[in-house]
């Protein structure tokens, strides 16, 4: 079987290291495309080497741009690879434009190659339209010919839908393979002692979603809420690009003198600040899975989460909308007191074994028609 796996930003590494690894023990032929969506060392490439990932069999260089500039430059480069390899499968992760646009290409050309599509994380809805992030997630799903559901709750919005229940298979959270096999590797690091920290004596902090960075009076709540936090326990917080730019822009830097502010960290350092922290104070979506599976406090800085499962059977607490200092206080007080109490356990299929049931499905649901070009 040949299956062709699509990556192209930051959370899609985490998720295509096991499926490539599950891949490759199954015996089946994986080509992988990186489309480029995030481009830089800091953003990209640490990742493939911490997480043992191949070299792309194609990278398509598409680099920052607008959504629609981007999409259209994803699409654009896609085409002829996936006209050249043919494959039986086209695997997509997530819910970034990389996702969408190769999910367009090959919905577009499957007469000519006969390729399958399949979405791994199928069925996650914010119901935010507002968010790029929704509208990749539905158009992927509504194209694609296999629903891979990382939480049992994912299958209703799916059916909702009008999607067939036959196309939709529940295979567990992969991004959670990556964190337990990774873990005792990230435990191992100094991480924490090069920083200073001590475990559970600090708070660990994330923040890049247009919502919050976008806005100068949105950045500067969330940055006031930080520094509110850091009067109990230092805050650490690894700026991501688009903020660091966004806080010159809007001239908010002295807000960031109550705050322990680093480089953006690659996997293994980030998930050992992660697993240390007493809470997490995020706008992303993987942290709120991540700290659900460690079992770390976390307060989500966003009006809805896509990820109720996190809520309902994790560790995610959802700070009060809009944003205000005060209310990201209270919020991270409440997230690190309900977990005091009693630490959830994982959701089902958060089990390090979502590549396996993901490869036995891409198996089971074989295309019978497949073109070999001669």
């Amino acid at each position: 079987m040949k299956v062709l796996v699509v990556a192209g930003a930051r959370p899609n590494f985490m998720k295509v290291a096991p499926i490539l690894r599950a891949l490759e023990v199954a015996g089946h032929e994986s080509i992988l495309v990186h489309t480029g969506q995030h481009y830089d060392a800091a953003m990209s490439d640490t990742f493939f080497t911490e997480l043992g990932i191949k070299a792309p069999d194609f990278h398509l260089g598409v680099g920052t741009a607008s959504h629609a500039v981007q999409t259209a430059r994803i699409m654009e480069a896609f085409e002829p690879v996936l006209m050249k390899v043919h494959p039986q499968w086209v695997v997509v992760v997530g819910d970034v434009n990389s996702t969408m646009a190769a999910t367009l290409v090959a919905s577009k050309v499957r007469t000519e190659t006969h390729a399958h599509i399949a979405h791994v994380e199928a069925g996650l809805r914010s119901r935010d339209w507002r968010m790029p992030e929704e509208i990749n997630r539905v158009v992927t799903d509504r194209l694609a010919d296999l629903l891979l559901t990382p939480s049992e709750d994912a299958a209703a919005n799916l059916i909702a839908e009008g999607i067939s229940e036959a196309n939709i298979r529940f295979v567990g959270n992969v991004m959670i393979d990556t964190l337990m096999l990774q873990l005792p590797v990230a435990r191992a690091t100094n991480t924490l002692e090069r920083l200073g920290l001590r475990r559970r004596h600090y708070v660990a902090a994330t923040l890049h979603r247009p919502s919050n960075v976008d806005d100068a009076a949105a950045l500067a709540a969330v940055l006031e809420g930080l520094a509110l936090v850091a009067e109990s326990l230092p805050v650490v917080l690894p700026l991501h690009p688009r903020t660091v730019k966004n806080i010159e822009r809007f001239h908010l830097g002295a807000k960031l003198t109550p705050l322990t502010v680093l480089e953006p960290l690659g996997y293994t350092q980030m998930l050992a600040l992660t697993d240390g922290a007493q809470c997490v104070l995020t706008d992303s979506g993987g942290i709120q899975e991540e700290t659900t599976a460690l079992g770390v406090p976390c307060v989500t800085l966003r009006e809805q989460t896509e990820r109720p499962v996190t809520i309902t059977h994790g560790t995610n607490h959802m700070a009060p909308w809009p944003l205000t200092p005060r209310g990201i206080l209270g919020a991270y007080a409440d997230s690190v007191a309900a977990v005091a109490q009693a630490t959830p356990p994982r959701p089902a299929g958060w089990d390090g074994h979502a590549a396996e049931r993901i490869v036995k499905a891409l198996e089971e649901k074989r295309p019978t028609k497949h073109y070999s070009p001669s």
